[in-house]
């Protein structure tokens, strides 16, 4: 299972259909009544997943949540699903990050497709997270070192630069590319790359 798709909406027949339909299509699905509701639960958030919010629901608006759980510093794709278009409303969500905004009625492939897009950013985002825990790994020297090695560097440059042997320089290039997990220094850029961290000249 890759994740939960949480599905706030005040209308309860919407809820039952849509549950029904992520279910049957192999999805583990949560339902909210409302915003509120969802922000009573909000330790789910932490596992992987969406949400499929409505925009106009009493005690709260889908927007509003969304303001919320990016001050709360919650991290997950919305796809907003909505009767009513409101083209301020839909360029302020994508603005601030929704990844998709569907008008009822929605087909199963629809949703799935949305769903599915969803899914593929937020495997995006943990990644990242993991990659930046992994820098966050080295030491200040072997931080150094990182930024030096992948801005092009030689052992015989970064040892002039920072004061100090090359055989030293080989053993920070040993750990840093053990913590970091990778096998080539081509991998080490491209981590450096999606980080953009290729331009950093201290730690």
């Amino acid at each position: 299972m890759r994740g939960v798709v949480h599905v706030v909406d005040d209308d309860v027949s919407y809820r039952v259909a849509i549950e029904r339909r992520l279910k049957v299509a192999g999805y583990e699905v949560a339902v909210y009544a409302s915003a509120t509701q969802l922000l009573d639960r909000l330790p789910l958030l932490a596992c992987p997943g969406c949400i499929l919010l409505d925009v106009q629901m009493p005690g709260g608006s889908g927007p509003e949540l969304q303001n919320n759980l990016i001050e709360l510093g919650v991290s997950i794709p919305i796809v907003f699903v909505t009767a009513h278009v409101d083209p301020p409303t839909i360029v302020r969500a994508i603005k601030l990050g929704a990844e998709d905004f569907l008008t009822k009625p929605v087909t199963s492939q629809q949703l799935i497709d949305a769903i599915e897009r969803a899914f593929q950013r937020q495997e995006s985002i943990d990644e990242l997270v993991s990659l930046r825990e992994r820098v966050h790994l080295l030491t200040p020297r072997e931080r150094q070192v990182f930024d030096l090695m992948v801005r092009g560097k030689i052992n015989k440059q970064i040892a002039y630069e920072l004061g100090t042997t090359e055989r030293t320089i080989k053993a920070h290039r040993h750990q840093v590319m053990d913590k970091m997990r990778v096998v080539s220094f081509a991998d080490l850029v491209s981590i450096a790359e999606r980080l953009g961290m290729r331009d950093c000249k201290r730690p």
